[in-house]
């Protein structure tokens, strides 16, 4: 099964992110889609295994398979969880909606690793692109900002908000490049503190539910397992291939 027909065939969610889910879409914004798809079950009793992510097949399009997807998820990977919590859903099947219902169960205090470890890393590239040019790329500082929100927010509250409300012309300036480096700096600074003090009181689990994640995988693997279609196609690919190689 090629990767783009697992995509077109067995998507369960699909959504938009990237400003339009942040609500910081201007004019150029481009449109930027991810999803999750299911693999048949059948498909891992090969030796050749499903792939675990597919670029593609639109422009801006990426999507990851339910397992990957649910592994990431538990780690508190921040775009992985900032994904099942866009209000701009696409496509949403029964198996999707029960993931989406799952949004809780992947939360924890592990966030405050995740979003500020990432964090980190893109203000150092920040701060890269004002020793070498004099200014940082301001979209991508503009993002950061939104993210140090999230993440202090999350943890204020226990719940994934990802749309920044009042605070999209604030950003935005940030993008046009309005506001003084060293005034974005301070604002990240402050941003860190808050995030720090909120979790001192944050309302998240220090772990997320494992088992009930794992309870739907293996409901919906076995599940796939028992698509009369699905064994079939596979059992046909395997019996293809042993007579090419037989031939």
């Amino acid at each position: 099964m090629q990767p783009e027909t697992l995509v077109r065939d067995h998507t369960v969610y699909a959504c938009v992110m990237g400003s339009r889910a942040f609500g910081l879409a201007t004019d150029t914004s481009d449109t930027d889609r991810r999803g999750v798809f299911l693999a048949p079950t059948p498909l891992f009793w090969r030796f050749e295994k499903p792939p675990t992510h597919v670029e593609g097949p639109g422009d801006e399009q990426f999507s990851w398979e339910l397992e990957r997807f649910c592994e990431l998820a538990l780690r508190g990977n921040p775009n992985i969880l900032e994904c099942l919590h866009s209000p701009l859903v696409e496509q949403v099947d029964d198996t999707g909606r029960e993931l989406l219902a799952l949004r809780v169960a992947f939360l924890s205090r592990r966030a405050y690793d995740t979003f500020t470890r990432y964090a980190l890393g893109q203000r150092r590239k920040l701060e890269a692109d004002v020793r070498t040019t004099g200014v940082p790329r301001w979209k991508h500082a503009m993002h950061l900002l939104r993210l140090l929100m999230t993440a202090r927010d999350l943890l204020r509250t226990g719940e994934l908000r990802i749309d920044v409300g009042d605070q999209r012309e604030p950003l935005l300036a940030v993008k046009r490049g309005e506001v003084p480096w060293a005034g974005v700096e301070a604002w990240m600074a402050r941003l860190g503190a808050e995030t720090e003090r909120a979790l001192d009181r944050t309302p998240l689990p220090p772990e997320p539910d494992h088992a009930r994640v794992a309870g739907f995988l293996f409901r919906v693997r076995r599940d796939s397992a028992l698509q009369t279609d699905a064994y079939d196609e596979v059992v046909q690919g395997v019996v293809r291939g042993r007579s090419v190689r037989q031939g």
